[in-house]
């Protein structure tokens, strides 16, 4: 068993107190695991577990949702508990709901997004973990020990039933309820909202959160699909260009939330009386303009939905530090943020946390042959900086320099603990880490949506499945949207075909207090 330990201080001061450990989160080559085994991580004196890939599901980048339309994989993705049993057979069967994003882009004639209707889709799910030790085949049908069914769906809609869209709000703002909403002006889509999700959560009692890129706003729906509430973007994450609102895509703000870098992730705590959200990177405020590797301070926000479903402020807000690596991945300097993009909590200071590099299968402008960091954080949030009500947070003072968090603020402690980049284990499930040419096998580049099953075993009461699922960015062959057929399938010296919708499956034991 491989064991890491991280003490309970924050990142910021391990890097001052230890300066051998000063590139710690700084990685210049691929950050690869070759250990085929259990892995212990402590955090704060507590003990976290990964026993490895157990499985792997996937669906065709050519499937079909509800709608009939090109299935949008997994942005983000919300377990139902209630649903999840263990068979006498030691086989598990349920039922999850995924998040796609905003849609296809450039289809037909139409440059940039599309009337993409946002929409949930529904699974059911069959699991038979695996447990032997033998490599597999490198071959799709070697990934079936999840089986996944669509089972329906619904699309999202405003409060007068309208369905919202993925497409782009341009530089349309308008207001409604004392809120800044971006509305599409033009076109077929015109007075709709405009929505880019990319966050799930859902409430005990069956409404869902959905958070959005635009924005950087949290959306309040009810169980049928159908807008009650807004959460608006704080002034520190609200972009603004000339002291203007401005929710487009394209041109860069000049403060507030980064151009498609929104609230990527979103999760309540087991409790139910906490909404957590991140931005997937940095503020424009918080880095420095063309250098990526300064977008690694990032902000978690915590509402108290306890009292109302949609509070207009946070009751926390915490920093936390990507980490940071060179996308050739040939020894050079950082020069890149693995920004996160899914996390779920915990307890209510506990949380795992996905962050990825924008290398492997789909990312055909990747410079490096292999991944260089994807990795599921474990983060505690006691002994942070609280920056709720501060001017980092009412204004757009920088919490960040260059990289490196002013003097004074504490970002979240963190500790890794799950490694996707491990080719033992891949290798065992037929799957690989080659992305030049990539294959159908071939770990995808986005690694977007994360889900938590207990595995209802007596004799092991804290271990879980943590599901972990890609975003594959619309590719597909024979692809179908607002009516349009279109072409998105991978081509040239990257790897040809579709990008499939694939599901990880990790075996996690987490501390008897964590949930």
């Amino acid at each position: 068993m491989r064991s890491k330990t991280l003490a309970a201080v924050s990142c910021l001061s391990l890097l001052a107190a230890v300066p051998a450990l000063a590139d710690s989160s700084s990685y210049q080559t691929p950050h690869l695991d070759m250990h085929a085994g259990d892995e212990t991580v402590t955090l704060d004196g507590v003990q976290f577990i990964n026993h490895g890939l157990v499985g792997v599901g996937r669906l065709s980048g050519d499937s079909r949702d509800f709608a009939g339309e090109t299935l949008g994989s997994f942005s983000s993705m919300a377990v139902d508990r209630a649903s999840w049993k263990r068979l006498p057979d030691g086989s598990y069967t349920g039922t999850i709901t995924t998040l796609p994003d905003r849609g296809p882009n450039d289809v037909g004639n139409v440059k940039g997004t599309v009337n993409y209707r946002d929409r949930l889709n529904r699974f059911t799910i069959r699991f038979t973990p695996y447990t032997g030790s033998d490599d597999l085949p490198q071959a799709t049908a070697s990934q079936s020990q999840l089986m996944l069914t669509p089972a329906g769906g619904l699309f999202l809609r405003d409060a007068k039933g309208t369905p919202m869209t993925g497409m782009d709000p341009a530089h349309n703002v308008v207001m409604q309820n004392g809120i800044p909403m971006p509305i599409v002006a033009r076109g077929e889509a015109a007075g709709r909202v405009s929505l880019d999700p990319e966050g799930l959560a859902y409430a005990p009692d069956g409404s869902f959160y959905v958070s959005d890129e635009y924005a950087a706003a949290i959306y309040h729906f009810s169980a049928a699909g159908h807008l009650t509430g807004v959460i608006p973007a704080v002034p520190a994450l609200m972009p603004r260009t000339d002291g203007r609102i401005d929710f487009n895509s394209v041109k860069a703000p000049d403060t507030g939330r980064r151009n498609n870098q929104g609230l990527e992730a979103l999760t309540i705590t087991p409790d139910g009386k906490h909404l957590i959200a991140m931005l997937q990177s940095a503020t424009v405020q918080d880095s420095t303009p063309k250098e990526k590797q300064t977008r690694n301070v990032t902000r978690m926000l915590v509402y108290d939905i306890g009292k109302s479903a949609t509070p207009q402020k946070p009751v926390g807000h915490y920093l936390v530090e990507l980490p940071v690596y060179n996308d050739e991945g040939d020894g050079g300097a950082a020069n890149n943020t693995a920004a996160q993009s899914e996390m779920v909590a915990l307890s209510d200071h506990q949380f795992l946390v996905l962050a990825r590099d924008g290398i492997g299968r789909g990312a055909t402008g990747s410079p490096s042959k292999t991944p260089v960091f994807k990795s599921v954080l474990v983060i505690d949030t006691r002994g942070a900086s609280n920056l709720a009500g501060t001017q980092y947070e009412t204004g757009t003072k920088a919490v960040a320099h260059g990289g490196h968090v002013v003097s004074g603020l504490v970002p979240v402690q963190q500790a890794e603990l799950v490694n996707l980049l491990n080719p033992v284990q891949l290798r065992r499930l037929g799957m690989n880490l080659d992305t030049l040419p990539s294959t159908p096998t071939t770990l995808s580049e986005k690694q977007e949506a994360m889900g938590l099953l207990p595995m209802l075993d007596p004799a092991t009461p804290n271990d879980y499945f943590l599901l972990i699922g890609n975003d594959n960015d619309f590719e597909a062959k024979n692809g179908m949207v607002d009516g349009m057929a279109f072409d998105a399938s991978l081509k040239g010296d990257h790897g040809s075909g579709v990008n499939d919708n694939v599901v990880l499956v990790y075996r996690l034991t987490l501390p008897p207090l964590a949930r």
